[in-house]
C-alpha cells in the first residue's frame, strides 16, 4: 500500500490548518506556508483557513472569558500581575491589544479570555479579531512560504524513497504535538 502524503495534504490541508489554528496557530500557519510554496495548497487558501481558524478560536475564548473568565483567571495565581497589566492595557488601548494579542508570547490562549472579562463590546471584539487574524495569518503564512524557499531545494534533493518517510515523520510529530496541546488544554480546564 502506498501512502500519498502530498495527496492527503492537498485533500485535507485546509481543514487541518483551520482546526489547528483554532487551538494553536503559528506552527500550523508556518507549515501551511511551506505547503503553499511546494504547490500542495494555494497561498490565499492557506491564509484564509488560518485566518478563519484564528477567528473561531479567539471568539470561543472571548465568550468563555465573558461567561467564566473571572473564575478561570483566578486559577492563574502565579500570573496575576501579568493579568493585571493586560487588563490595564485593554482599558488604555483596547483596539491595539485585541489586534496584537495573538502576537504576544504567552497570551495566545489567555489573552482573549482576559478580553472577555473586560467591558469590550462583542461586536467591537469581533471586528478587531478579524483584523488581527488577517494580519497574523498573512504574516505567518508568508514566513512559512519564504521558509519553504530555503527548505524546498534541500527536500527536492532527497531520494524519492526517503521523502515519503520524512512526510510521515512530520505527520507523526504533528500528531504528537496536537495531542500534547489538547491534553495540556484539558488539564488546565480540569485543574
Amino acid at each position: 500500500m502506498h501512502l500519498d502524503i502530498n495527496g492527503l495534504i492537498t485533500q485535507y490541508g485546509y481543514l487541518a490548518l483551520l482546526i489547528g489554528c483554532i487551538a494553536e496557530g503559528e506552527t500550523f500557519t508556518l507549515l501551511g506556508g511551506v505547503a503553499a510554496h511546494e504547490g500542495l495548497l494555494h497561498f490565499s487558501g492557506v491564509v484564509l483557513a488560518a485566518m478563519v481558524g484564528g477567528i473561531i478560536g479567539d471568539q470561543l475564548l472571548f465568550w468563555l472569558g465573558r461567561r467564566y473568565g473571572t473564575r478561570i483567571l483566578r486559577r492563574f495565581s502565579k500570573h496575576q500581575e501579568t493579568i493585571g497589566k493586560a487588563k490595564r492595557l485593554i482599558q488604555k488601548h483596547p483596539s491595539l491589544f485585541v489586534i496584537g494579542v495573538r502576537f504576544m508570547y504567552g497570551f495566545r490562549i489567555v489573552g482573549p479570555i482576559i478580553i472577555g472579562t473586560s467591558r469590550l463590546k462583542p461586536l467591537r471584539f469581533f471586528i478587531l479579531n478579524v483584523v488581527g487574524a488577517a494580519l497574523w495569518a498573512l504574516i505567518f503564512v508568508s514566513l512559512g512560504y519564504f521558509a519553504g524557499q530555503i527548505v524546498a531545494p534541500w527536500l527536492h534533493k532527497i531520494d524519492q524513497h526517503l521523502k515519503p518517510l520524512l512526510w510521515l515523520a512530520a505527520a507523526v510529530i504533528f500528531g504528537i504535538v496536537l495531542r500534547y496541546i489538547i491534553r495540556h488544554w484539558n488539564h488546565r480546564r480540569a485543574g
